[in-house]
């Protein structure tokens, strides 16, 4: 009798170890593939672990070209579940190639049409705007006895002959929307003028939005062009820095979110969409950007102008798209020779 029972608790310990394994096993786990900026990634994610602590996230974050290019380059054999945060003016682009799966996230009808695509099952879901924004440092600035910028125009001056530094459009998408910007406020014969003439005040081209902003805090730059709550943050931290936002007014995009098209859809990668436009990430997002797409009671951060829409231009996101490798393509034959070596 007690050798029976013996073995009818070492069968039970082994149908449970069989039971675990089976569960750690089956355990849901996605790759997302993003643009968000390092630093914010980890705190955005807080709420969705709480809520989902059985799905496993895999991010994969690189700069908006990377991440452009990559999902271009995988478009017959994807490999990201879902795309969170990149410029909305890219998930055009892998639209117009076929690789977005129409989904409706749980509480879209909250997101304003103008942050979203067409149709009732849109292919992408705006979470934030980012701006065109001008850091300077204020102690560099004083020491070498220049002008703050106000504008566009003022970057074309003289005096700050190799003293600016630029996000290259091929690899940032803040690059990218403030060149999108100059032309489809100046026209693109105008644009391409006026990058010209800028080009001889450009010191260096980098391959990140937010490097422009960390250069002129660092003081190894005066002038950085770059997005606005870059600088505003590094103020806070107790940067000499000022962000300008021009008064011809900010290029623009939308941090978007995406489901990819593939054969095995999974649910987990419709749940983290369904958060990513939740409450609680639009809380998040908020502390960091005086847009989003789902209004928040935060207050407008400091450093940005009161009524921030009023600052954006008009962008027609399908333009931007349709020619963006037509931008690149002589943006990269007529500047790349200052880009800052590829990291």
């Amino acid at each position: 009798m007690k050798k029976m029972m013996l073995i009818v608790v070492a069968l039970s310990m082994l149908f449970v170890a069989a039971c675990s394994s089976g569960t750690a096993e089956t355990k849901e786990e996605i790759t997302v593939y993003t643009a968000l900026e390092d630093d914010m990634i980890p705190t955005y994610l807080e709420s969705f672990k709480e809520k989902y602590p059985d799905i496993k996230v895999n991010i994969v974050r690189d700069s908006t070209g990377v991440i452009t290019a990559k999902l271009l380059a995988e478009k017959d054999n994807p490999k990201a579940d879902a795309v969170w945060g990149l410029a909305a003016t890219s998930l055009l682009v892998a639209d117009q190639e076929g690789m977005l799966e129409g989904y409706a996230p749980e509480g879209i009808e909250r997101v304003g049409d103008a942050y979203k695509g067409d149709g009732e099952t849109p292919h992408w879901v705006g979470i934030d705007a980012w701006m065109t924004g001008i850091s300077v440092n204020t102690v560099e600035i004083a020491e070498m006895g220049l002008d703050i910028p106000r504008s566009y125009e003022d970057l074309l001056d003289p005096q700050y002959k190799d003293l600016i530094v630029m996000p290259n459009p091929a690899s940032s998408g803040t690059g990218f929307l403030t060149v999108s910007a100059l032309m489809q406020t100046m026209g693109e014969e105008e644009a391409w003028n006026y990058m010209d003439n800028l080009h001889k005040n450009i010191g260096m081209y980098t391959h990140s939005g937010s490097k422009p902003a960390k250069l002129a805090g660092q003081g190894e730059y005066p002038i950085g062009i770059s997005f606005g709550y870059r600088g505003i943050t590094q103020a806070e931290k107790g940067e000499p820095i000022k962000t300008i936002f021009p008064e011809e007014g900010s290029g623009w995009d939308l941090e978007a979110n995406a489901l990819v098209k593939k054969e095995d859809t999974k649910p987990a990668a419709k749940k983290f969409l369904d958060w990513a436009i939740s409450d609680e990430a639009m809380k998040e997002y908020s502390e960091n950007f005086a847009i989003t797409t789902v209004p928040t009671d935060k207050p407008v951060p400091e450093g940005f102008p009161q009524d921030p829409t009023e600052q954006l231009i008009e962008n027609d996101f399908n333009w931007a798209a349709e020619n963006r490798e037509m931008i690149l393509d002589q943006w990269t034959k007529k500047y790349d020779g200052k880009s800052a070596p590829e990291e």
